[in-house]
């Protein structure tokens, strides 16, 4: 017979370890497990070893709500955030639920035993294990390969290709001439930290993006942990930058230019005087419209009034034997390009779901408060805000997935299932006009054109629904074997 247990987590990373830490806290007897492909805690984070990577969001929102970030820096290295999220899940025993080296490739949800069966990879070999509630906790993008455009003629490039995501750990750029293709978050954080070491470096954007300075300590945090303790203290600046970060993107969607033209003021102030900031750092779209990139005390603005980096806004014609060639006739001479050009969303990691035999394509689903899929029953994941820091939103799902099961065993419930009124509009699972969203949102779930069918950008309203909100709010079905006539338990063969 196959292995059961009562919840079962699909990934081991930020999220992963989060649900872990909520549902054993809740359920100190309940069994789970978790299943993480990879051979190690860390997700994102374990990942992505590239120069400088960090948190592109403070520490303060970004970390667990239930475990106080205590270091000075706010916008922290992946190194610390690593170590942070191993912490986490050794001190809690976390650690040892985790099976490393399980890809899950498939799900089977039957109805008459309540129960999930799971196939998973493991040393080339696949398994099955069942488990009463299944928790996908594995993000949304492909950890084996990131974007990479058709570049014409990158098969001439004598110098050496490298995407983030695939770092070489041996990758010597030491007085060489280094061209990072991309604007968001990834080469914003290359272009300084490889700026130390190389000849040049030249930041490649075919458009510009909002980048704003922030400093890497935050102060008030400092001084209240000084005074209140570590607890309290972060409580406060938690909800301190939420409350920031939530003005932020309300004023930038009601009064837009006023947002545009405060970045822009504070982007010239670090700018060499005369620079042509419109030409390289003023993007075509609203403040918000993408994710706004933040550079911690302005390093990349400081590296490049050293004359150490460059912007150069233009777009590829095609790579050569020494370099890269711009449609404006230019040439950019390198010995490494590394292609910034961002990530693939893959959904569930590209688990195939079934439910009483049937296959569910995800696109025909509609996503519940952002969180469990119409027609899916006993099933949750983790998606976090594109507005905000990631765990924000993870923590508060895993908030309520605990409400719901305590729901279930006080009333009797074996399974539950969201299912939306028909009257209710599909729209995007996520309303963001960045590139790797648009290249793939059409093979994800759909939201609904209200709630709770809409995913949620707003962390105080989600507090009030996920944490203190009815879960019978009409939506979802609840059930058992024992009470549904449609749906008697199947015997166990002798």
């Amino acid at each position: 017979m196959s292995e059961h247990v009562d919840v079962l987590i699909v990934g081991a990373g930020l999220s992963g370890i989060g649900a872990a830490h909520h549902l054993q806290t809740a359920f100190p007897g309940r069994s789970y497990a978790i299943l993480e492909a990879r051979t190690a805690i860390g997700g994102t984070w374990d990942l992505f070893r590239y120069p400088g990577v960090r948190s592109d969001s403070d520490m303060h929102t970004l970390g667990y709500r239930f475990r106080p970030w205590t270091q000075a820096a706010a916008i922290a290295d992946g190194p610390s955030i690593l170590d942070y999220i191993r912490d986490t899940a050794a001190d809690a025993g976390i650690d040892r639920r985790i099976r490393f080296g399980h890809k899950v490739v498939g799900a089977a949800w039957s109805t008459a035993d309540a129960r999930w069966t799971v196939t998973v990879e493991h040393d080339g070999m696949q398994s099955a294990l069942t488990c009463g509630f299944l928790y996908m906790c594995s993000g949304y993008y492909r950890y084996d390969e990131g974007y990479a455009p058709d570049f014409a003629g990158i098969e001439d490039f004598r110098g050496q290709l490298v995407h983030p995501q695939q770092w070489p750990a041996d990758l010597d750029y030491a007085g060489k001439r280094v061209v990072v293709i991309g604007s968001g978050a990834t080469a914003v954080t290359l272009v300084p930290a490889m700026a130390e070491a190389a000849a040049r470096v030249t930041m490649l954007q075919r458009s510009p993006t909002y980048i704003m300075s922030v400093p890497t300590e935050d102060v008030v945090a400092t001084r209240l942990r000084a005074r209140l303790g570590a607890r309290r203290a972060y409580t406060i600046t938690r909800w301190k930058n939420v409350l920031i970060s939530t003005m932020i993107y309300q004023l930038s969607k009601r009064r837009p230019g006023m947002i545009r033209n405060f970045i822009r003021k504070q982007t010239a102030a670090q700018l060499p005087a005369g620079y042509a900031v419109d030409v390289h750092f003023k993007p075509t779209y609203n403040p918000w419209d993408q994710r706004l990139c933040l550079v911690p005390d302005g390093d990349l603005f400081r590296a490049i009034r050293a004359g150490r980096a460059e912007v150069v806004t233009d777009r590829i014609d095609r790579f050569t034997a020494e370099g890269v060639r711009l449609t404006s006739g230019a040439d950019l001479a390198a010995d490494i390009v590394v292609t910034a050009t961002g990530l693939q969303l893959l959904a569930f990691g590209g688990v195939e779901l079934t439910v009483d035999g049937r296959a569910i394509a995800l696109p025909d689903t509609m996503a519940y408060k952002g969180m469990m899929l119409s027609g899916v029953p006993n099933f949750a994941f983790t998606i976090g805000y594109t507005n905000a820091s990631w765990t924000l939103k993870a923590d508060l799902v895993g908030e309520f997935v605990c409400r719901l099961l305590r729901h279930m065993d006080a009333n009797g419930y074996d399974h539950c299932t969201p299912w939306p009124d028909p009257s209710i509009a599909a729209a995007p699972l996520l309303d963001f006009q960045s590139g790797y969203v648009q290249r793939s949102i059409d093979r994800f779930p759909t939201a609904g054109s209200r709630r709770p069918w809409r995913l949620g950008m707003n962390y105080a309203h989600d507090v009030l629904a996920l944490r203190h909100g009815r879960i019978e709010d009409g939506t979802i079905r609840f059930a058992s074997r024992s009470t549904d006539p449609e749906h008697v338990p199947v015997p166990a063969t002798p």
